[in-house]
C-alpha cells in the first residue's frame, strides 16, 4: 500500500464533514519511516501532543499544519452484517479458523479501504484482514464471519468480549488528558515524530488497534 493510497483514508467524508480516521488499517506496521504511537494523552499545547505510550515512555508528536482528528466509538458484534466492510485483526488458532482480537467496522462510504490481508503489529503473529463480510453466523461459542477479499475467502471467529469499534465524529476538544489515542506519524532521523492525523477513543474507549 503506497503512502498516497494510505493518505486517502484520512480524507473528510461528505455529510457533516466526518473525519474518517481508519487507524492505519491500510498500511503495514511500518511503511518506510512511519511509526504508530498508542497510548494516553498527557497534554496538548498548540501543535505539540505528548502521549504516554503503552510501553511507558513519553512521545512528543508535532502536529502538522491542517492536522485532523477522528473518533473511535464502541460497536457490537450484532452490528456486523453481510455486506459490511470490516478490518479484523486476528491470530491463528491451530487447524481451525483464526480468532479475532479486534474488529473495526468501516462506514459504508469507506468500503474497499486497504482491502487485503497483511501482517499486523497488535500481537506476535497477528494479521489484519480488510474485507467484505459475506456471511455472519452466531453460535454458542460466539460468532463466526466469512470475509471475502481479492477473490479470496477467510473465516474468523469472534469470541464474546472481543473489542469491536467503528468510526465517529470527533473534534480537537476530545483530545483531553487521559484520552486514549493512536497516532500514525513519521519518525525523522533525529527521533522526532510528526503527524497529520490523530484517532481518539470516545467515551473512555481505548482504540484496540
Amino acid at each position: 500500500m503506497s503512502r498516497k493510497a494510505y493518505s486517502k483514508i484520512f480524507t473528510a467524508l461528505a455529510g457533516g464533514g466526518l473525519v474518517a480516521i481508519a487507524l492505519s488499517q491500510a498500511a503495514q506496521a511500518r511503511d518506510g519511516n512511519r511509526v504508530r504511537v498508542r497510548g494516553t494523552i498527557e497534554s496538548l499545547s498548540g501543535d505539540s501532543l505528548v502521549v504516554k505510550t503503552r510501553e511507558g515512555s513519553d512521545a512528543i508528536i508535532t502536529l502538522k499544519a491542517g492536522w485532523k482528528v477522528g473518533g473511535i466509538k464502541k460497536a457490537s458484534v450484532e452490528d456486523i452484517k453481510p455486506g459490511d466492510f470490516v478490518g479484523v485483526a486476528s491470530l491463528p488458532k491451530g487447524a481451525g479458523p483464526d480468532g479475532a482480537i479486534e474488529v473495526l467496522i468501516f462506514p459504508a462510504s469507506m468500503k474497499g479501504t486497504g482491502e487485503g490481508n497483511r501482517p499486523w503489529d497488535a500481537q506476535p503473529n497477528s494479521q489484519m484482514t480488510n474485507a467484505t463480510v459475506s456471511n455472519a453466523v452466531k453460535s454458542v461459542d460466539g460468532h463466526t464471519i466469512t470475509l471475502t477479499y481479492q477473490s479470496k475467502e477467510k473465516t474468523i471467529t469472534i469470541a464474546d468480549g472481543t473489542p469491536i469499534v467503528t468510526l465517529a465524529r470527533a473534534t480537537k476538544d476530545d483530545l483531553k488528558a487521559g484520552a486514549s489515542v493512536i497516532v500514525t506519524g513519521e519518525k525523522a532521523a533525529d527521533g522526532s515524530i510528526s503527524a497529520s492525523q490523530v484517532a481518539v477513543g470516545l467515551n473512555g474507549i481505548t482504540p484496540p488497534m
